[in-house]
């Protein structure tokens, strides 16, 4: 299997997604922890996917979606972007409707 058909797997089959620099429990760069910390505030149940422990997998996300940085967020299939728009989103109340609006359950619902 290719590193593009891991990747599609892995979005395909986790509602929610986030390739980042190191592991939910354990962030190993600032933008990653800040996508990780937003993700469990809103209590959206997620899977992590460590880039750093694959340098194939770390270029073949970037390649996937043609995105330079990483952390990258999917929510049922869709990229919806890296730390600066999920920040954005999130403080707008737009990640929170999203993740409405796709069927996945959050603790904090969207006002």
């Amino acid at each position: 299997m290719s590193i593009q058909d891991w990747i599609k797997n892995e979005v395909d089959s986790n509602d929610v997604v986030l390739f980042m620099k190191g592991t939910p429990n354990f962030p190993q760069c600032g933008f990653s922890g800040q996508v990780v910390q937003i993700l469990d505030y809103v209590g959206a149940s997620y899977k992590g996917i460590n880039v750093l422990e694959d340098d194939e997998l770390r270029n073949g996300i970037k390649e996937f979606t043609n995105w330079p940085t990483i952390p990258q967020l999917y929510v049922k299939g869709e990229f919806v972007g890296g730390c600066d728009i999920i920040r954005e989103m999130f403080q707008n109340q737009e990640l929170q409707g999203l993740l409405t609006e796709k069927g996945i359950e959050t603790t904090q619902q969207s006002a």
